[in-house]
């Protein structure tokens, strides 16, 4: 018999903590038992929320402390050592957790994932990834937070990182690698932009060029490359725009008796639409560049949304894909002549 994976849940991380984590947990094991899950956090909490006996494939590793949500990532680092959090990473540390997920705080989650697992040769920051729904195919974009300032040489690392994931997942053979930029024309764009337009073309890279931040959902392009402070404006705005449709889509079709009979014609067909851009399905958001897998869920997630991080965190582990960065990282850095 196979191995099971073993993936380390932050049990206490979160706008709702213990109880959807160990609801996640419970529903994802119902349906892969391929899976084993370390639920780290307060024992007592966590056993609260379970059926009575620990199901199988679950196990429960005590942590005596949290990270708050707007916690300061240098206290949590340095006060908050018996953290769910801390406790959850060192297991993926120690070997004995193949993957981490949390929705706790993110800085917190990235300063101690840093510090802890330590980066990658030749990778100089990590960087957050996830898959967006886009009109021809999902697009892959990062940074969406973990690095404000970037270099052109930290883009480069990126985009290397982004097309390795989807490689190594299977994903794309060939990934179509864009630049997040103001115009597609060769002059726009500030320094950091331009040169590392200039690094990503003397790559080995399938790059593309420049695209606009509407190319993430209407282009063809796979990976989407930019600085963290500009992809994380992108995310939550997008964030934004499909739950303003959601509601606007609702308040239309529960206006008047005529606008509901409208609806209920049209249920199916929105039905379908909703799901396509429901945010849940595209919970998980990896930490890349780091010596071992990491996943971020979002904070305010349901048991459903922190179950398809779960998922993400399981296909990351069987791609082998800090392994497949390892290997690549330093080819792609020298073909790409980044210093």
């Amino acid at each position: 018999m196979a191995e099971k994976i073993r993936i380390a849940l932050d049990a206490m991380g979160g706008d709702n903590g213990v109880k959807i984590v160990v609801a996640a947990a419970l529903d994802y094991l119902s349906k892969d038992a391929s899976v084993s899950l370390v639920l780290c956090g307060d024992e007592e909490s966590i056993k609260s929320h379970l059926p009575g006996k620990t199901p199988d494939g679950i196990s429960i590793v005590h942590a005596t402390q949290e990270v708050a949500m707007d916690e300061l990532p240098s206290k949590a680092l340095r006060n908050k050592k018996d953290s769910s959090m801390r406790v959850a990473i060192n297991q993926v540390k120690e070997g004995h957790a193949d993957a981490c997920v949390s929705a706790g705080n993110t800085g917190a989650l990235m300063a101690t994932a840093r510090f802890v697992l330590k980066m990658i040769p030749g990778i100089e920051r990590p960087a957050i990834i996830t898959q967006l729904p886009g009109l021809v195919n999902d697009t892959w974009v990062l940074d969406l937070g973990a690095n404000v300032d970037c270099t052109s040489d930290h883009l480069f690392q990126f985009a290397v990182m982004g097309s390795e994931l989807l490689i190594a997942t299977g994903e794309r053979k060939t990934p179509k690698v864009g630049l997040l930029n103001i115009g597609q024309e060769e002059i726009k764009g500030n320094e950091q932009v331009k040169k590392a337009n200039e690094l990503l073309s003397a790559s080995e890279l399938n790059y593309i060029g420049y695209v606009e931040g509407d190319d993430i959902y209407t282009g063809d392009v796979d990976i989407v490359v930019t600085d963290g402070f500009i992809g994380n404006v992108a995310l939550k705005s997008s964030e934004g725009v499909a739950k303003m449709i959601r509601q606007r889509l609702k308040a239309a079709f529960t206006r008047s008796l005529l606008s509901k009979l409208a609806g209920v014609i049209a249920y199916p067909v929105l039905k379908t639409f909703a799901k396509t851009i429901d945010p849940r399905r595209y919970n998980g958001a990896s930490l890349l560049g780091l010596k071992g897998i990491v996943v971020k869920s979002h904070g305010g997630v349901d048991a459903l949304a922190f179950e398809n991080a779960i998922a993400v965190a399981k296909t990351e582990v069987q791609s082998a894909v800090t392994e497949h960065i390892q290997e690549k990282i330093s080819l792609h850095m020298n073909n790409g002549k980044a210093d």
